[in-house]
């Protein structure tokens, strides 16, 4: 018999805890699984003489975790996410329909996917594809999603890792724009910044310019510092990852060659235990491989930009 049966007294038990330990309070993990508050705090105290060690510090109307505690929760609810992935998956499979949730950011939503998404459901019809979208700096867990993008300076535990490209940023404007500035980029210029997450000042922006008077443009959310470089109101700065699509096409052209390429590798991540399904490796491995066709066109037509080749940089 393994262990777990021996100091588990139900599977209801660790349901219980994990509502509990979520919600941290008693009452509110009552309401969730439809039984009375006695039940769960009977639940909860039979479960720690059990195991032989308090799960929860008692105060007032919440409770919090102990060590022991956070440890069980940890491990519980990395199961109940799997079980719950599960459960949609085989509902999903029923329906004739296979869902993959990536974690990425508006812009790449907004500028690489979406005009992608016809070619993207030409190659997976069944397949519907849900987003956990970021304004700002891509960051954060990917435990409740398939895979996410992430920008990485090395390999990080718990986490497979798909390197994409490295980090490249160029400056960018739309034709008319440069056309406007006669192709000479200099004092004048209008900056359209990202309030957080840039690694360069957009002092690197441009060569030999007195930006101190410049009249910038400040936005939280890197999908609409795309979006105003697309409309002709300036200079910023574009990560190939997400720009890619629009540089290739024309709707967006180097303002100057002074393109930065950071120590961070673009990668697409996943929690490490996570099942792989054949769908989702399938998903992503065909984003990998339209990213990187963007890179090397990018690369291949504008060679003075010096953008290394794939493969030089990978963690």
């Amino acid at each position: 018999m393994r262990k777990i049966r021996r100091q588990i007294p139900s599977m209801n038990a660790l349901f219980a805890f994990e509502a509990a330990g979520r919600l941290r309070n008693f009452s509110r993990a009552s309401e969730e699984l439809n039984v009375t508050p006695a039940a769960v705090s009977r639940m909860m105290q039979r479960l720690e003489e059990n195991l032989g060690t308090a799960l929860f510090h008692r105060a007032g109307a919440g409770v919090t975790l102990s060590e022991s505690g956070r440890l069980l929760f940890d491990a519980t609810s990395r199961a109940v996410t799997q079980i719950e992935a599960a459960l949609i998956e085989i509902e999903d499979r029923s329906l004739g329909v296979d869902t993959v949730t990536i974690s990425v950011s508006t812009a790449f939503t907004t500028h690489w996917l979406m005009p992608r998404m016809m070619k993207f459901k030409a190659a997976f019809p069944s397949v519907d594809l849900r987003f956990q979208l970021l304004m700002g700096p891509l960051s954060g867990s990917v435990d409740d999603v398939d895979f996410g993008m992430r920008f990485l300076r090395a390999r990080e535990p718990r986490l497979r890792v798909f390197p994409i490209m490295p980090e490249v940023l160029i400056p960018i404007c739309s034709p008319a724009y440069r056309k406007m500035r006669d192709g000479k980029v200099g004092d004048g210029e209008t900056l359209i910044k990202l309030s957080e997450g840039e690694p360069y000042s957009p002092h690197d922006l441009v060569s030999g310019s007195d930006l101190i008077a410049a009249n910038p443009l400040i936005f939280a959310d890197y999908a609409i510092v795309v979006q105003a470089a697309l409309l002709g109101q300036g200079i910023a700065w574009g990560w190939l990852s997400v720009v890619g699509h629009w540089m290739r096409h024309g709707d967006l052209v180097p303002a100057n060659m002074r393109r930065q390429i950071t120590p961070r590798q673009c990668c697409f991540v996943q929690t490490e235990g996570k099942p792989l399904r054949p769908v989702v490796e399938q998903v992503r491995d065909w984003i990998i491989t339209e990213l990187r066709s963007d890179y090397a066109e990018v690369r291949r037509m504008f060679p003075a930009l010096e953008i290394p080749e794939l493969g030089d940089n990978v963690l």
